[in-house]
């Protein structure tokens, strides 16, 4: 499938830090200049890869933020027991150099021209991030195509990108569910994305929409069996989860 990379064909270079952006109290976009990108499909992730002075490597995985055509950018949240995210969004700075390879993944892309129907985007916690990209092209491009992003959060201090996502343009709804705490007054709704959250929230079937579901695999888990058992066909559904590590 043409934009679908391999790992084992892939190169690590060396990309610089461009910009860091702050999106909530754990979470930055980390834009980097990689002057050997091939470019990148909306969806896609790439792998970034940490060397200690001792020669110990650790990698990880990380959806592109961007859309094609952008500065690569990903966004990380951090972990308190992780071995790469503390690093990325406490200790890089702009100029700084890190390893990167990608673009990857073909399953898990949205395209304006050929990928027809409703968007549901349905993300849970930081597994909002390719969906970024997914609407930033979509904005990019020009596409008439509806789209709802569904967005299950713990609190809203902790939803990333909200103030991109309250400008959200002509066509796009964006529907939080906050499972935790909600500030006073809040009127949006509380606690896990269930089934009846899901019915009222989702495309008809009629409307032949395309479902994307992002986030840790219990999230995900049940939002694709939610979806199915709406009538929306499985391979309408696409699926990519994450484990307590951040790892794909």
């Amino acid at each position: 499938m043409e934009g679908t990379a391999v790992r084992g064909r892939l190169t690590w270079q060396t990309a610089t830090v461009s910009a860091i952006t702050p999106e909530t109290a754990r979470a930055s976009t980390i834009a980097f200049d990689v002057p050997a990108w091939p470019g990148h499909r909306a969806g896609q992730h790439l792998d970034v890869r940490l060397t200690a002075d001792d020669g110990y490597r650790a990698e990880r995985s990380y959806s592109i933020a961007s859309a094609p055509g952008e500065p690569v950018a990903i966004t990380v949240e951090r972990l308190d027991d992780g071995e790469v995210s503390p690093y990325l969004t406490e200790e890089l700075r702009p100029g700084d150099e890190i390893e990167l390879r990608g673009p990857i993944g073909g399953y898990f892309v949205w395209d304006p021209d050929t990928d027809h129907g409703p968007l549901l985007l349905a993300a849970g916690g930081s597994g909002v991030v390719p969906f970024r990209s997914i609407l930033r092209e979509r904005e990019r491009s020009g596409a008439a195509t509806p789209a709802r992003l569904l967005y299950s959060a713990r609190s809203l201090p902790e939803v990333i990108y909200h103030e991109e996502l309250e400008r959200s343009g002509t066509g796009v709804d964006v529907v939080y569910t906050l499972t935790r705490s909600q500030p006073p007054g809040w009127s949006g709704h509380r606690g896990r994305v269930d089934a009846a959250l899901l019915a009222e929230v989702a495309w008809t079937t009629g409307q032949d929409p395309l479902a994307f579901v992002c986030g840790p695999t219990s999230f995900v888990e049940a939002v694709a069996e939610g979806l199915v058992g709406l009538g929306y066909p499985p391979a309408r559904v696409k699926t990519e989860r994450f484990g307590a590590t951040g790892g794909r």
